[in-house]
Order: C-alpha cells, then structure tokens, then sequence
C-alpha cells in the first residue's frame, strides 16, 4: 500500500543513520505512542513503519530477521524512521530510494551498485599529496563496511570510497592522518668505497625489496660518489652510520691492488687504462717515461684526459696474463677511480647470431640448327668447304682427320707428327659435341665430299640455397668458410727439350664464406660489416685449355638491421637472349636448299639471385640455449626425419660422447636484473 509521504519525512531519510533521536516536546510526546517489540519478524516492522509513516516499502526477498526494541518515550515519524534504518544497517540492509516516498530495501552489499544513492550511504573522493594510492587502498579495505567499496585512482593518485556517511567521515580523518610524509632523507658521502657496490650491499643486509622500497631506499650517486638514504628517521640514522663504519674499513693502506677481471680481457682493458693514466703501453714499469711524454707519444697531448695522481705518485698499471688479472700500483684515490672503470667495463658481452639466405635460381635455353660441306679434288685439295662457329664439331677438322688417314694407310711405313695433329684434332672437335648429328661423306682416289647436319636443344633450370649461420661476440669479427680449395696455375715454364719442366700453382677457397663484425647499438638495431661469398668451379675455360673458370658472387657492404628482423642486402636480377645466324651469301638464301649452306643459333638465360641476413642478439645464457634447441630440433625433424637409426645415433652420440642432454627450449621466465659483481680486491 502507498500512500503520500508528509515533507517531514522526507527530512528523516536525509538524516539516515546519522540523525540522532531528538526528545519530542511535552505536547508531541503525549500524542505519540511508545515503542516496545519482542522477537518480532523484521518483515513485519517494515510494514508498521510504512503504515505509520505513510511511506512505501519495497522488501527485496533475501530480507529476514527479527527485531527486539524497547522505548518508553513516545516517537515521532522521524525518530521512528531513524530507528528502521538503524535496525536494516545492523540486518545488513540498506534503504535505495526508488520514488516519491518509495523505498527498496535490499542487502547493502549490492549498494555501491545502486542507481539511486542509498539512505545513509555516500561516495567520496579523497586526492593523496604523499601516499601512493594503491598502498593507501590496500590499508583502507579492512576499514570499510560489507558492502562498501575502496579503489584506488592511480592516474590522479586519488581514492574512491563508497560507504556509509558515518563511516565516510572516519576513513577521511584516517586518510588525512596517513597522507604526510614522514620520511627523513640523508647523505653519504664516500671516501674509500664505490657508491654502486656499497649500495648494493646496504640492499641485501637490510632486505630492500628495490630501489623504492616502502620503509627504505639507498640510492647511490656516482658523479658525487655518494648515497642517499631515505626512509623511518630511525632507520635513516642506523644506515648511514653503517655506511660511514664500512666506507672508513675500506680505507687502503696499500697501494697495489690485484684485479681479477671476470668477463673481459686484460689483454684488451690494459690500454684503455694506460691512456687514463697516460702511461704508455711499453712504460710498464716505474721507471718508465712519465705522464707528459707518454701523452706526447700518442700524439693527441692536448686531448688527452690523465687522471691527476695524489700525493705526486705516479699509476702504474701492469697485466698477469696467467689469471687474467690486472696489477694496479696507484694511490687509493686512483685505485677507486680505476676500480669503478673496470667494474663498469668487466661486464658480460652480448652476443649476435648472424643468418644469412643464399638463393639463386637459373634457367637457361639453346637451340643451333645448321648444316655444313665440304668437297676436295685429288689429294684433298679443297674445292668448297662451308663451316660456321655456331656449328659444333666442325666439319673441317674431321675431314682433315679421315685425309690423314688415307695418306697413311698409302704409306704405312712413314711417319708425320702433321698426321697425329690432325688425327687428334679430329678427335677433339668431336668431344665438344652436343645433340643429333647426322654426316654422309665418301670418296675415292679422284677427290672427297661430306655433310655435317647438327641440332640441338637444351634447358638447363638450376637453383642454389645455402643459409650460412655464424655466432659471435659484439663487436667482435668471425669468419666461417665451407667449399674447397682448388688448385689455379699461376706460372709454367717448359725448356726447349722438355728436361726440366715445372708448374707453380696457388690454392683458391671456392665454396660458401661469410664474414661479420656485428655492433649491437642501444636503440636496439645491430650495424653489420658483411663480406657474403659464394663461389664454385664452372669448367675449363676450353676443350684445349686446363685452365678453371670460377663463377663468383660476392656482398661487401655495411647495414643497419633491427634484432630479428630479415632484409635484404643484395640481388641481381639478370635476363640475356642472342640470336646468332651464319649463312653462305647467296645460297643461303635459296628456298629450300639454303638451309643447308646457313646455320642458327638461339640462347636465352635468366638468373635471379637474391641474399637474405636477419642478425638475432643473444643477450643471456637462455637465449643461447633456446637458440641451440631450435637449430639441433630442425636437424632431427627436417634433416634426418627419414633415417630413424641416424636420430638415435645422433642423441646417443650427444648423451655419451658430450655427456650432455639433448638441448631442450628453456621456459619463458620474465627478465631478472643482473646482480651487482663488486670487483675483487676493491
């Protein structure tokens, strides 16, 4: 049932929980009846409330409970409002207005979800000047109701909170109490020790989760060598006199310092420190050259930047290649500004795998048609002869052969060195041939003649891919070859009677070579010096000659490639045809019969080549080895898939010879930050 709300009741829903009960006057007090319940159902009250009050209720179905009340001073429809949102807020329900004088009464944990804005339920917005929001949110979640909600705004550092209007007032005096920055912040500055590794020492004793931990922070300065401290005053104080204690223990009273390096080479640091000192690499002992002479002798004195020795001592610093130590013979403030050098520079080096694609695909076509003749008198001298380059063998040579055969089967006792010559001409105009040949010859005593009519066709489609693959360290060159070396004829020298004849010769790498020197910049590309060659044997460069033809293919460039990314750094893309025609004039042009004094010659060829490079930086030990786990999982799935015997060859061969497992792709972790190595000896 619904029925008009009064405007004073309108003021009692304001109040909400908030308002207290106010003592009605003398006249109201005996008009209003008192208030006594036992055991009565919650339902059941609602529904008095609303009668008296002239106010509808909506109850929601989850409502249930029981009421027990006892006053003997009359209410007025304000108090006895007051007193049914009391008695929701401790059943767990709350009041959502849903109309004129129209509540819903549903549980008040759905009450930050509402349309309307509950009775006694408020939402606020509390900026912090100091506090982080979301640690602020994580303290204030336990402080607030059932049904009220805490969430941190992290973009305006602010917090929203939903809950009742009492409740509001206490969370904002909570949050103005905790919003200050109590923190203290001090300075130390050091003498004797590096500000890095004393702070990363102050990390681990005091348990410091990072750089901006809650209760402390130690940062350290190196411009200033020093650190800053922050945190509880107390704490504060505790670690900067540790600090302080450390930094005077560490007060050298030696002045040699033995530096054993864990990732460089001393061979390559110790010049790199010899021109901070301007000590020259020879001046290795302290009667050497000094200072000024040494910056002379680099020629760059005005340049040069020297570390100023104290107390007018000279550095002196030396390498023991056994243990690849550095020997340092310095004051302690010297020794502290070279020890924070080599720290800085003895660091794990990355590493670049370097991919190149070789492929080349060739097709080539020919085609000859052509016909030749001949016709000799007695004793072969020639009337007509017809013979054209395009044209293989020649019909001139092997005349000359069947003519020389003759004369010696006429003089069978008789020997001539023009006879051979001309035998093995013959016979080598025949090695060079190529498709269909078809010869008539003859003849007698009174003269010879012969025909040569030769055809051929030929394609030839070939294709090369070679992926050469190289792995090594920034900045640092390799090399990998894998063909053959082949012999070339350099000089030859025979004597007139052929007793003392020689041949020098000079061996040439003909096969597949890749050579890099990756740079691994900090933008995150890789500037490559690429040399790629592919190169192999072709032939002879004649049928008569033993001299090799090499085909050759060769990249020489500079290149800036992201890491993992394919470019391509060179290709050629070639397309040839000639068209060849010899031809006797006149006859050659017969209908007809003229084909058979002209020869044609037709060769196309096509060749696209094309070379691929994708460099991949191996920045950690995972890297490497999930690198090595996709290269040695292709040879077994792709490259000896079809000889099981050869897989389990190879994995036995890696168990027991390399007593090793086979290399398996290690799990995605997130990155951790290297740890701080102090140098030894500082």
């Amino acid at each position: 049932m619904t029925r008009r709300a009064p405007p004073r009741l309108l003021l009692a829903c304001a109040l909400a929980l908030a308002c207290p009960l106010h003592p009605l006057s003398a006249q109201t007090q005996t008009d209003a009846p008192a208030l006594r319940m036992q055991n009565v159902e919650l339902t059941a009250f609602i529904q008095d409330v609303a009668r008296a009050t002239s106010t509808t209720f909506i109850v929601d179905p989850r409502v249930q409970g029981t009421v027990n009340i006892s006053r003997d001073r009359p209410m007025t429809d304000e108090d006895l409002i007051g007193v049914l949102l009391t008695v929701l807020r401790s059943n767990g329900l709350i009041a959502v207005p849903a109309g004129t004088a129209t509540y819903r009464v549903v549980p008040d944990d759905v009450a930050a979800q509402q349309p309307g804005s509950p009775l006694g339920y408020a939402t606020s917005v509390f900026p912090l000047q100091r506090m982080d929001a979301r640690a602020a949110a994580e303290t204030l979640k336990p402080l607030v109701g059932r049904g009220g909600v805490v969430m941190a705004l992290p973009h305006g550092n602010s917090l929203l909170v939903a809950d009742y209007v009492d409740n509001l007032r206490r969370i904002r005096g909570l949050v103005s109490q905790i919003d200050q920055d109590s923190a203290s912040i001090d300075t130390v500055s050091l003498r004797n020790t590096s500000a890095r590794e004393l702070a990363a020492t102050l990390v681990d004793l005091y348990g410091i989760s990072g750089a901006n931990d809650g209760a402390l922070s130690v940062l350290p300065v190196e411009s200033s060598n020093s650190l800053v401290v922050r945190g509880n005053p107390t704490t504060v104080q505790r670690v900067s006199r540790m600090a302080m204690e450390l930094d005077a223990r560490a007060e050298r009273s030696s002045d040699v310092a033995v530096v054993k390096l864990q990732h460089a080479s001393a061979e390559q640091l110790l010049p790199v420190l010899q021109q901070l000192i301007g000590q020259t690499p020879e001046a290795s002992s302290p009667g050497a050259a000094p200072a000024g002479a040494a910056a002379t002798a680099t020629g760059d004195a005005e340049t040069l930047q020297i570390i100023s020795p104290a107390g007018g001592k000279r550095p002196v610093i030396v390498r023991y290649p056994g243990s690849n130590s550095l020997v340092i013979h310095a004051d302690p403030s010297t020794q502290r500004t070279l020890l924070d050098v080599i720290r800085q520079l003895d660091v794990r080096r990355e590493q670049v795998l370097v991919e190149a694609l070789v492929v080349e695909v060739s097709d080539e076509a020919a085609k000859r048609l052509g016909a030749q003749l001949i016709l000799a008198g007695r004793d072969g001298n020639p009337i007509g002869v017809t013979q054209f380059a395009s044209a293989e063998p020649g019909i001139v040579p092997l005349a000359g052969g069947a003519l020389a055969q003759r004369w010696q089967n006429r003089n069978p006792d008789s020997s001539d060195s023009v006879v051979d010559a001309a035998r093995q001409a013959a016979a080598q105009s025949l090695l060079g041939l190529s498709g269909g040949l078809l010869g008539i010859g003859g003849g007698g005593d009174n003269g010879l003649f012969g025909i040569i009519i030769n055809a051929v066709k030929s394609d030839n489609a070939s294709s090369l891919l070679s992926t050469p693959s190289i792995l090594t360290l920034d900045n640092e060159e390799a090399y990998i070859l894998v063909g053959q070396e082949v012999p070339i004829t350099t000089g030859e020298v025979l004597s007139g009677n052929n007793d003392n004849p020689f041949r020098t010769i000079d061996r040439k790498d003909v096969g597949i070579r890749l050579a890099v020197k990756p740079q691994i910049n900090a933008g995150g590309g890789v500037t490559l010096h690429i040399k790629q060659e592919v190169s192999s044997v072709n032939g002879t460069v004649s049928s008569r000659s033993d001299e090799l033809v090499l085909n050759k293919r060769e990249i020489e460039n500079r290149v800036v490639v992201d890491d993992g990314a394919i470019i391509a750094i060179g290709g050629l893309l070639d397309q040839s045809s000639s068209l060849r025609a010899d031809r006797v004039p006149l006859l050659g042009d017969v209908p007809v019969l003229g084909a058979l004094f002209r020869s044609n010659a037709r060769l196309q060829s096509k060749t696209n080549l094309m070379v691929f490079l994708r460099p991949t930086v191996i920045r950690n030990a995972g890297d490497a080895q999930r690198h090595t786990a996709q290269r040695y999982g292709y040879l077994r799935d792709t490259g000896l898939r079809g000889d099981p015997a050869a897989l389990v060859e190879l994995d036995a061969l890696v168990r027991d010879y390399l007593r090793a497992d086979a290399p398996v792709v290690p799990p995605q972790t997130a990155p951790v930050a290297e740890p701080v190595n102090p140098v030894p000896g500082s």
